[in-house]
């Protein structure tokens, strides 16, 4: 399974953007997928995750409210909308692919595949 983010970008406090993680090699229906951040100097961050059918999301926290996890099984993609968007969100952002469609957690031990990753700055 390879997985391909891309959408990240340098935008302003308060903008938004869309990223998105093609996945190849597996049906991503059999798949839960989710997104992880890291951040300069600091460890890598759940930030959401979603079931195989899109019919189940988790986010974390902190972008509760501001951020989406959605996703097209018929585009074996998913989605991060981004809104309200903050400097404190620079990071690079990273898909993540396991083969449990109907488990929903948010611990990266549980994840299978892992997309290369995509720089999202938000200058203040």
């Amino acid at each position: 399974v390879q997985l391909q983010a891309s959408g990240g970008g340098l935008v302003q406090d308060g903008a938004s953007l869309r990223l998105s993680c093609v996945a190849s090699g597996r049906t991503s229906g059999y798949m839960g997928m989710g997104w992880f951040r890291q951040a300069p100097g600091k460890e890598r961050e759940f930030v959401a995750h979603i079931d195989g059918r899109g019919g189940a999301t988790i986010e974390a926290e902190v972008v509760k409210g501001r951020f989406t996890i959605s996703r097209d099984n018929g585009k074996n993609t998913v989605y991060l909308q981004m809104t309200g968007l903050k400097p404190e969100d620079t990071a690079v952002y990273y898909c993540a692919a396991n083969d449990r469609p109907y488990w929903i957690g948010s611990s990266p031990g549980h994840y299978d595949y892992w997309g290369q990753g995509t720089l999202v700055t938000v200058s203040s």
